[in-house]
């Protein structure tokens, strides 16, 4: 969500002023389960993502700890098994590509309720205008990297069987506040919420519930209404580790490294990366083969490739090199990188599968880099994989990181850096 999207996320009807708290709803029966066999209802997740945020440009899909921003939502929202349907909202081609490689569907919001003037229930009211299908708004943020299934399950368990209209996320702070002051007016501050002469201990304080914009869940009948809360209401209090929201560039760094001690990572435990297969030909390089007068093949490699191929070995992670074509063997030997590689290899799943048995491996302490539909097995099998920025939409779509850099153009050092922030999640994961 953007600030003006947060701003207005629990607005009252458009067009009209608040008028205190939104009224107490009776339960929809098509909001819950019946006895007789009615159907369950639909409950959808929801990610609103603009193309034009004035913060961070595109930051929905700028990269963090190796992952768009977007993708970390998403992942939680899939695996928490809850919804019915997972979409995101945008007017951006960028972000509805991304949107689609990381699994979720896409509506696309118009111009109406794109503007910056444009609230969360603008947008949210739209969607439910394209889809009768859905009772229950899962409205999860994007810039929300630290969410967990587990967060999403609770909050879905409290809509369907305890019977809440709306829920949505808090976060619990410590922080003393006091009256603010005007310029040019010579009152004093007072304490809003302590006595000067009795601080309490951190310890001795329970401290206050702040909205962390994580997520607002609500059933349709209130949406309807102009709230995202209200009827039987409910908060949810997430763990302050796991509050994490990226409003602005400097928040960036730290927010990473929360998301690398903190954030989720999939259904199953990390594992070290102990072999990392790359394909020749789009990979390592750009594809382009140059002959020479005499007949020789010539191709071209980037440095940076190559240094991201010497910190790898450092760290102990075993590289091998693979191609379908059959490279010229003394043309690749020139490149002086001293790796073990097979070519002309029609069938690659079996190839890195011997690879993977003959170091003892299991699946999960391999990585692989492909861009070519001859990879897509392998991509899915691998614990870790990734391809270049222009490689083919099928290993894209296989693929669990897409790098920025094409295929020769840095591709391997970047998801080199990738698998190097992975590991420091493990790392911490063991300790």
């Amino acid at each position: 969500m953007d600030s003006s999207e947060k701003a207005a996320a629990t607005s009252s009807p458009r067009g009209r002023p608040p008028r205190g708290r939104p009224p107490k709803l009776q339960r929809n029966a098509r909001n819950g389960v019946g006895k007789g066999g009615e159907k369950t209802p639909h409950m959808a997740a929801l990610i609103l993502a603009r193309g034009g945020s004035k913060g961070i440009p595109l930051k929905n899909i700028k990269h963090l700890a190796g992952v768009p921003l977007i993708g970390w939502v998403l992942r939680a929202a899939q695996d928490a098994g809850v919804f019915q349907s997972i979409w995101v909202s945008t007017d951006h081609d960028e972000i509805e590509k991304v949107a689609k490689q990381c699994g979720a569907q896409v509506h696309r919001r118009s111009s109406e309720v794109s503007k910056d003037s444009s609230t969360s229930l603008d947008a949210i009211s739209e969607f439910l205008s394209y889809h009768n299908e859905v009772d229950i708004v899962g409205n999860i943020q994007a810039t929300s990297p630290c969410l967990h299934p587990s967060d999403l399950q609770k909050v879905a368990e409290m809509i369907r069987e305890d019977g809440y209209d709306s829920v949505f996320s808090v976060v619990r702070r410590h922080q003393f506040r006091w009256s603010e002051i005007q310029k040019g007016v010579s009152d004093v501050t007072e304490p809003l919420n302590l006595n000067p002469a009795k601080r309490p201990r951190r310890q001795d304080w329970d401290g206050e519930l702040y909205e962390n914009g994580s997520f607002y869940f609500a059933k349709r009948h209130l949406i309807e209404m102009g709230y995202l809360q209200g009827g039987k209401m409910a908060y949810y209090e997430m763990r302050a580790e796991h509050s994490v929201d990226i409003d602005v560039d400097i928040d960036w760094p730290i927010a990473e490294q929360r998301v690398l001690r903190y954030g989720y990572f999939g259904k199953e435990k990390l594992k070290e990366i102990k072999l990392l297969v790359c394909n020749i030909d789009g990979c390592l390089t750009n594809g382009h083969i140059y002959v020479s007068g005499n007949q020789e093949e010539i191709i071209s490699y980037d440095v940076r490739d190559s240094i991201g191929i010497s910190l790898l070995k450092k760290s102990n992670i075993e590289v091998r090199l693979i191609s379908e074509r059959p490279c010229s063997k003394q043309t690749l030997s020139s490149l002086k990188l001293d790796l073990r590689m097979e070519i002309g290899i029609s069938n690659k799943l079996a190839v890195v599968d011997e690879w993977r048995k003959e170091m003892g491996l299991c699946w999960k302490e391999v990585a692989y880099l492909g861009n070519e539909v001859s990879d897509e097995e392998c991509l899915k099998k691998a614990g870790m994989s990734g391809v270049p920025a222009d490689a083919c939409s099928i290993a894209q779509k296989a693929s669990g990181y897409i790098c920025k850099c094409n295929g020769g153009r840095g591709a391997i050092r970047e998801f080199a850096e990738h698998i190097f922030l992975l590991m420091e999640k493990v790392n911490s994961c063991q300790k």
